[in-house]
């Protein structure tokens, strides 16, 4: 699985809270967390993002609340993956449960500025940044994972596998 998108770059410890706002929360309609996504930190990027667009981050992205309103803004607002130095760590499994592929490596995000369009392959472990040409190793995503990211989802995966 390859992705392609341009990149919305942020620093380090982006909480839950700033991902999307408390005041948002009486709502689980994706299009309504997506529509608030990030608001806070950059006011311009719900209105902004498009499909296969790529969030980079610093360290310790996600941290705050155990939300899973987080990650589901993310991926509502069409965001491919995530890549970060780290991550918290309920945000990582909430984010892999909603079918959102996140990574963590600090020679890419030290490598991609905001704005820059980057390729992720996920199979063959690699970020390419392809305003610069700079490429970095992963390690590839695990079948596993790739196939709960494939279905939506942890539930939609196990509901696909109980059909077949």
């Amino acid at each position: 699985m390859t992705i392609k998108g341009r990149v919305y770059k942020y620093g380090d410890n982006v909480d839950t809270d700033v991902i999307i706002p408390a005041r948002y929360l009486n709502t689980s309609d994706e299009n309504a967390l997506a529509a608030h996504c990030m608001e806070d930190i950059d006011k311009a990027f719900a209105l902004g993002v498009r499909p296969g667009d790529i969030i980079v981050a610093g360290d310790n992205f996600g941290c705050g609340s155990s939300r899973e309103h987080a990650p589901i803004a993310i991926k509502a607002c069409g965001v491919s993956c995530v890549i970060a130095v780290s991550f918290a760590r309920i945000f990582y499994r909430n984010s892999i449960n909603i079918g959102l592929p996140i990574i963590e490596c600090k020679k890419a995000v030290d490598g991609i500025k905001n704005g820059d369009e980057v390729s992720v392959d996920f199979d063959k472990g690699s970020i390419t940044n392809l305003t610069t040409g700079e490429a970095f190793a992963v390690p590839p995503l695990p079948g596993f994972i790739q196939e709960i990211v494939g279905a939506g989802g942890l539930l939609k995966s196990l509901l696909k596998a109980k059909k077949e």
